[in-house]
Order: C-alpha cells, then structure tokens, then sequence
C-alpha cells in the first residue's frame, strides 16, 4: 500500500493485478495457497483485484475462494504483484500491464529483474 501512495495513487479503488494463485509453481493444486492472503488484504483496503493463473482451475477458485480468475490480463493496472512464480509469468510483458510510470510492480517470488520492481521481499 505504502507503494502506491508513493507513486501518488489512491489507494481505493485502484485496480491490481495478482498474478498467481496456486500454492506453488507450475502447479495447479490450490490448497494452502498463501496468495490469498494477499489477495484478501487488497480487497480490505477496497482495491479492485484481477487474478490470473494459467494454472488454476477456474471452478476450484471460485468454490474455495469466491473469486473469478480473468481469462488473460489486458486491462492496465496501478499495481500489478507477482504471487506465484509460474514460468509464463517469467517472459510477460510487464510495460503492456501498466496503466502508466507511477504503476507499482511488486515481485513477491524474486523472479523479475530488479530495474523492473518497485518492491520484492
């Protein structure tokens, strides 16, 4: 959130991209998956969250979760966060996401280049 208001965005109702839901890589198994942890705070602070895994079965998020994955991400974002780090999320093309320069990129899993992220843990 921090990030976000650094690069002058309101935090409510700013739309983000979480990308990955699965518990871990190249996985589909979505049991004790802790994106949702992530994905349930942003909701708290009335941000407007699309979700993409290629991995994930749709049906299965939506009875476990609630939650409507997006068939492919084209919308652009005022913060996109890497959840899960699948290999097609590896060679994404971050700038076609990006609602404009103050877009925040988080990098939960490390995988993108450093020039690219705002933020990683």
């Amino acid at each position: 959130m921090i990030l976000l208001i650094k690069k002058g965005h309101a935090v409510k109702d700013s739309k983000i991209l979480v990308l990955g839901i699965t518990f871990k890589e190249n996985c589909p198994d979505i049991r004790n998956t802790k994106a949702i942890d992530v994905i349930d705070e942003l909701q708290e602070y009335d941000c407007k969250v699309d979700v993409y895994d290629p991995w994930a079965n749709k049906a299965e998020v939506q009875h476990e979760y609630g939650l409507d994955l997006i068939e492919n991400p084209k919308d652009k974002y005022e913060g996109i966060v890497l959840a899960v780090a699948h290999n097609a999320f590896k060679t994404l093309n971050i700038d076609e996401l990006k609602a404009n320069n103050e877009t925040v990129v988080y990098d939960i899993k490390g995988i993108w280049d450093k020039n690219i992220v705002d933020g990683r843990l």
